[in-house]
């Protein structure tokens, strides 16, 4: 792997905000956050938005780093930038990328056509702040995923003007560096930012390094009509250490595995548009994307895919008085080019699978709301999707050679949706919803390694309520869910040198609390805390009766305390896992929990200078923070990754 060090003096176009920050390095304007958090109180069900000034004492390496404080978002490092994300429990059998979320960038989707993803392609440290919709309240993002939607937004020439640097240096020969420049003119502001890191890994055979480019245009084209051209470009190489047993999780964590040299490369490049015209008391916002994408991905085989995916979308938006109502529509299509060959030590030997893949996914939304009081308001609508996925296989070494068989599948639902909220007063709301939730499975699903396998659509009925607001030194977000799920995709790992095969449950049961609690104990001193409760189960199941889903623990508990002193900060930290989750269906092993302990602190040491620590398992803990689920855990199953190592980060940030 080549060094990118000489890019590490570098960074974000945006910076971090406290009572004692120095005002060179805020953002210039508050206006993106804002305009998102009102949409937030607007929502009847779970919903929040994380600012970047909430993470930038620390080493943003995943989306761990900055959503580890949102209610109901569990999200748990496996290796470099690869984490585990899941919200309710969606997706929570798939071990590798990403399913069950929409996951956005300056409101455009960046999963691929059959609703697969690799978060990867998200650089968080880029962002201006992240929204987060919890199930079906991701309506306006044209999600009726379980999860729902996390919404990436990067600054403009106008919110982040000037030039700004950031350089980190680290444990595990960690070197990583932004920068980024924001112009703004009376009808035109651009802003672009380069970042690039590179890193060892803390387990053997975990390195990494990666460059990645995002800019965005925008022109006032008239005092009504806006347009803005986006642009990102991803170089990502990433060692895969591989999992490991309990025992050598919890005695030799730093272990890798070497064999086959396995890997997950990515190359990308994606454009997109987005235009909003004012008519009067509506806004109606077009837009579209086309992404490019290279995966070199050596596992148990070389998988080597090309794909192009393009999509559309819009949405009116039009309000006067005590009713208000969201019309939109999203379509994306892609091609992928699918091969897999022997794996001789990373490099492709003798081709073992060829197949053209093509899919198609589109969503038409409307929502409607009415103030019936000056404190309630009443919320409906529904999400239509419908989509189909085609397989041309055209050799199969499983089937002995060329075959020119097809597999198809197509899906639709409806997914309805009904909501209250209710005002108690200006900073305090309570909100119930209804909501009908629906995931079409993609090729990892479908194109198994021997057939296109018949896996039906996913459906869920959730039902959730709760309240947000602040009063006094305390702010909160707490939400209570219930989902009866109707043929939850599945996985489970069933070999070393097999990838993990698919199934539908029948039925199912994601019950939970998501709550979030801040409390200003002083005007220096700040305690943030966050609880998940989740009980996933199976319902009445033929094989596995009422037995608990496995990979998600029941309690997850984290909590900061900020302190502020003149230029100076420091926040420990702690996530605490009473109880591990369950390894298998068949619930005969279980985890252990952990408590794991660290610390992050920053110096305004001038004007335009800050530095910052962040200490990470300051007493290096070992346990299992994730796993891959299986039927029956043996004590040599390798399913495990470890926590975190202990690690100790560094680094500066200016603007000019």
């Amino acid at each position: 792997m080549t060094s990118v060090a000489a890019l590490c003096t570098a960074v974000p176009a945006y910076a971090e905000s406290s009572p004692d920050a120095v005002e060179v390095i805020i953002v210039t304007s508050d206006a993106l956050a804002n305009e998102a958090e009102a949409q937030v109180r607007a929502t009847p069900g779970g919903a929040d938005v994380v600012t970047h000034e909430e993470y930038a004492n620390r080493h943003v390496v995943s989306l761990k780093d900055t959503l580890a404080f949102s209610p109901g978002v569990y999200v748990q490092p496996r290796y470099g930038q690869e984490v585990r994300i899941s919200i309710r429990g969606s997706g929570i059998s798939r071990g590798f990328h990403m399913r069950g979320l929409t996951l956005l960038q300056d409101g455009a989707p960046i999963n691929l056509a059959d609703d697969n993803g690799d978060f990867q392609e998200l650089e968080p440290i880029f962002f201006d702040h992240l929204e987060v919709y919890r199930g079906a309240n991701a309506l306006r993002f044209g999600s009726n995923t379980l999860g729902g939607a996390i919404n990436g937004v990067t600054p403009t020439g106008r919110t982040a003007p000037g030039l700004y640097l950031r350089g980190d240096v680290g444990s595990f020969e960690t070197l990583r560096g932004l920068a980024s420049y924001g112009y703004a003119g009376d009808r035109l502001d651009a802003w672009g930012a380069l970042a690039a890191d590179t890193s060892s890994g803390d387990r053997q055979h975990a390195g990494r390094e990666s460059v990645r480019f995002h800019g965005n245009t925008g022109f006032d084209v008239s005092d009504t009509v806006t347009t803005r051209f986006y642009i990102s470009v991803n170089e990502i190489n990433q060692e895969l250490p591989g999992a490991l047993t309990l025992d050598q999780v919890l005695s030799t964590p730093e272990l890798g595995n070497f064999a086959g040299d396995q890997a997950r490369d990515i190359s990308s490049i994606r454009f997109q548009n987005q235009t909003t015209v004012q008519l009067g008391d509506a806004d109606l916002s077009v837009g579209a994307f086309v992404n490019d994408k290279s995966l070199y991905h050596p596992i148990f085989q070389v998988i080597d895919q090309e794909s192009l995916d393009q999509g559309v979308f819009g949405r009116y938006e039009w309000g006067s008085g005590p009713i208000a109502f969201t019309v939109g529509a999203e379509g994306r299509w892609g091609d992928v080019e699918a091969k897999r060959f022997v794996n001789i030590n990373g490099d492709s030997g003798a081709l073992t699978y060829d197949a053209d893949q093509t899919a198609f996914t589109a969503r038409i939304y409307a929502e409607g709301r009415v103030d019936a009081t000056d404190k309630l308001t009443l919320i409906a609508g529904g999400l239509y999707a419908w989509g189909e996925r085609k397989q041309f296989e055209k050799f199969n070494m499983f089937a002995g050679g060329p075959t020119g068989v097809l597999g198809k599948a197509r899906f639709e639902e409806f997914s309805p949706r009904v909501g209250v909220l209710y005002e108690v007063q200006p900073d305090i709301q309570l909100f119930a919803n209804l909501s009908k939730s629906a995931e079409f499975p993609g090729f990892i699903e479908l194109a198994q390694v021997a057939s296109f396998v018949p896996v039906e659509a996913q459906t869920a009925w959730t039902g959730e309520i709760g309240a947000r607001g602040r009063h006094g030194i305390a702010e909160w977000d707490v939400a209570l869910y219930s989902a009866e799920i109707d043929n939850e995709i599945l996985q489970f790992n069933i070999g070393p040198d097999i990838p993990a095969a698919t199934f539908n449950a029948d039925k199912t049961r994601h019950s939970g609390i998501e709550a979030g609690l801040s409390l200003d104990l002083t005007e220096a001193i700040t305690l943030r805390q966050i609880y998940q409760y989740s009980d996933f189960a199976f319902e009445d199941d033929a094989q596995y009766g009422n037995n608990q889903l496995p990979v998600v623990p029941e309690h997850v508990y984290r909590a900061e305390l900020r302190i502020s002193q003149g230029p100076f900060q420091i926040a420990p930290n702690i996530e605490w896992i009473p109880d591990g989750a369950w390894a298998d269906y068949t619930n005969t092993t279980r985890t252990d929990g952990y408590v794991l302990a660290g610390v992050s602190a920053s110096w305004s040491a001038a004007d335009n200078i800050d530095l910052f620590l962040d200490a990470r398992n300051l007493f290096d803990e070992k346990a299992a923070g994730d796993i891959s689920a299986t039927v029956i855990a043996a004590p040599n199953s390798r399913i495990y990754q470890p926590v975190e190592r202990r690690a100790l980060f560094a680094g500066v940030r200016t603007r000019f």
